[in-house]
């Protein structure tokens, strides 16, 4: 997955409609608008730290982070004029692109988040997750294999280095570990922690862990068969938030959610917003509205993303994660 996500990103456009799919930045600027003003209420619950670097984790094209700078500017210039803003992103072509749209907006980018400067930090990561690369265990009789890729397909070796697995899986049953996604969440709950701050995830996957096999590709908005053309496939794996979230706290942050992303972006006023821009915008108001009612009705969108946010232990709840 590392190799295949790193060639892919480096040569293909995989977003919007004459992509491979189409992320919530790029169905609507309702989206990252919100996710803006969210984190300004989130830097005002920080104590309004100045400066806070206003990070983003794998940033596409830079959509989200236009978005959300333009409402902050015009809704929290307190928070616009603290906000430096940092980018983790890996792909050159990506980094281009996100020059392009954000200009001298981006104080720098980095290779990942062992680089970013020290001090309060909030951190957005929209679809990041799910890319990280997975581990698989099958259960094969009493013990557990771990499933590679050999010639195209896929291959079991005795596992030799797994991680604690659940001693009473059925037979055939797979387990799915992103390390990846764990470590990240530690290190970041570490920082948030001891210099504060927050971060937001929003990714699709289960409330609460289990069996089963989430490996996908996308081509063309279409499912596709994952080892059929390494790095000319989007691929990913459900995200398990309990994993997560347990990370997040044996590191010392707070955890709050996760949260159904219909739920949290209704909280968050994305309807209003997109019934306001298709006032604005009579001749497009049929795709702003469609566009929130993808993000968030439980069949699109709205069930199975889900969001959660790492914070420091003395923070209230934040908009869209208070109890109902």
């Amino acid at each position: 997955m590392r190799r295949t996500a790193f060639a892919y990103y480096a040569g293909r456009e995989p977003f919007g409609p004459g992509g491979d799919f189409t992320t919530a930045p790029e169905m609507t600027q309702a989206f990252g608008e919100c996710i803006g003003l969210w984190a300004a209420i989130a830097w005002q619950a920080m104590g309004r730290p100045d400066p806070v670097a206003f990070v983003e984790l794998g940033p596409g094209r830079g959509t989200l982070m236009a978005d959300a700078l333009r409402a902050v500017a015009e809704m929290a210039p307190g928070f616009r004029a603290a906000l430096r803003v940092h980018l983790v992103e890996t792909s050159p072509r990506l980094r281009a692109a996100q020059a392009d749209r954000l200009g001298t907006a981006v104080r720098a980018w980095h290779d990942d988040i062992a680089g970013l400067p020290p001090g309060p930090a909030i951190v957005i990561g929209n679809e990041f997750l799910d890319a990280l690369p997975i581990r698989q265990f099958v259960r094969r009789g009493a013990g557990w294999a771990e499933r590679f890729v050999a010639d195209g397909s896929f291959a079991e070796r005795p596992a030799a280095d797994a991680p604690p697995l659940p001693p009473d899986a059925p037979d055939g049953a797979i387990q799915e570990v992103n390390e990846g996604a764990t470590a990240i969440a530690a290190a970041l709950a570490r920082r948030i922690a001891t210099e504060g701050g927050v971060a937001l995830f929003i990714d699709y996957g289960p409330g609460a862990g289990g069996f089963g096999d989430s490996l996908q590709a996308m081509v063309a908005q279409g499912r596709a068969d994952p080892l059929a053309a390494p790095g000319q496939a989007d691929i990913t794996a459900h995200v398990d938030f309990a994993a997560v979230a347990a990370a997040a706290q044996a590191a010392g942050a707070a955890v709050q959610g996760p949260m159904p992303q219909g739920v949290f972006l209704a909280r968050l006023g994305l309807f209003s917003r997109a019934a306001i821009l298709a006032r604005m915008d009579p001749a497009h108001a049929t795709r702003h509205l469609a566009a929130a009612q993808r993000l968030a009705a439980p069949e699109h969108m709205g069930r199975l993303f889900k969001a959660i946010c790492l914070c420091h232990p003395d923070l209230p709840p934040l908009p869209g994660f208070e109890d109902p």
